[in-house]
């Protein structure tokens, strides 16, 4: 039956959607915006590449091994007393071994070079930025400019940002697909993580990892500006809203879904390494948060 002509460009558009179902998932992952997800894009790549020098050939021989002895063809000999084939049981173990070895090598060198705590190579300076997480919403310290944002990372285009990384709560799992390197965030701990943005926009980033009822909006953006943007916005932080002080915290700290970004004018001296070092579990939801003993007031 053959399509109305009205209906191609619809029919066209659907095979496309249907063709790019199966990497749907994986745009973000596969649109880098930063050396730290191009060069895990290269991995991945290269990854495949090996992988299909040895996927397709396999299916090739095997469709063909298939057809080569179909009931029909006269011409396959049947060798019932055949067992053995040096030749076959060096092609069939040496070439899986030096695909491990190539994927083994990749995997290895990649871990090295991209050591989410080795800073990036760069003329500037690093951005200064303390993570934390809590129930369900993201919490960014910049110590450098005294201020703080909650469900909303701001930096500048270009410049490597040094992020130090805690939960106030339950383990967590920071990842900005389109930059790269996906890490925990432990409660009592303290992970590192190096960055950099390339490109001005606004990048999703997300919780990947389940932590209870509000996980599935358990988001944020990172919004990649201009340097005189960037001072602009850290300004205009610092000019307005509210301090995060013990109330402050007490207020935030408390469970929460779908929190809008907001800003804080002031930050509480030592939050970020108080945090880090309580080591009690999370209070249930609508209980009074407990602040941390070794942050000055």
């Amino acid at each position: 039956m053959r399509t109305p002509p009205r209906f191609k460009p619809l029919a066209r558009r659907g095979w496309v959607l249907l063709a790019s179902w199966p990497l749907g998932g994986c745009g973000g992952v596969l649109d880098p915006q930063g050396p730290v997800g191009a060069a895990e894009k290269l991995i991945l790549l290269n990854s495949l590449g090996i992988m299909l020098a040895i996927v397709v050939p396999t299916i090739l021989a095997t469709l063909g091994v298939a057809w080569w002895f179909r009931a029909s063809n006269r011409r396959a000999v049947y060798r019932p007393d055949w067992e053995y084939s040096g030749r076959i049981e060096l092609v069939v173990w040496a070439i899986p071994a030096m695909t491990v070895l190539l994927l083994g090598g990749i995997g290895w060198a990649g871990s090295h070079l991209l050591d989410p705590a080795k800073a990036l190579a760069s003329s500037a300076a690093p951005l200064e930025v303390d993570v934390v997480a809590l129930d369900w919403k993201w919490l960014f310290i910049y110590p450098e400019q005294g201020v703080a944002s909650v469900n909303r990372l701001v930096a500048p285009v270009g410049r490597p940002i040094s992020l130090r990384l805690t939960s106030a709560t339950v383990m967590d799992s920071f990842f900005v697909p389109q930059l790269g390197t996906q890490i925990y965030a432990m409660p009592g701990m303290t992970t590192r993580l190096n960055l950099q943005a390339d490109r001005l926009g606004r990048f999703p980033g997300l919780s990947a990892m389940f932590s209870g009822d509000g996980f599935s909006r358990m988001s944020f953006v990172f919004d990649a500006l201009p340097d005189a943007q960037f001072q602009a916005w850290a300004a205009a932080a610092k000019a307005q809203g509210p301090a995060l002080d013990a109330a402050g915290y007490q207020a935030l700290a408390r469970p929460s879904q779908g929190v809008a970004p907001t800003t804080y004018s002031a930050v509480a001296p030592g939050l970020f390494d108080a945090l880090a070092r309580t080591q009690t579990p999370p209070p249930p939801a609508g209980a009074a948060v407990a602040m941390p003993t070794a942050m000055e007031p």
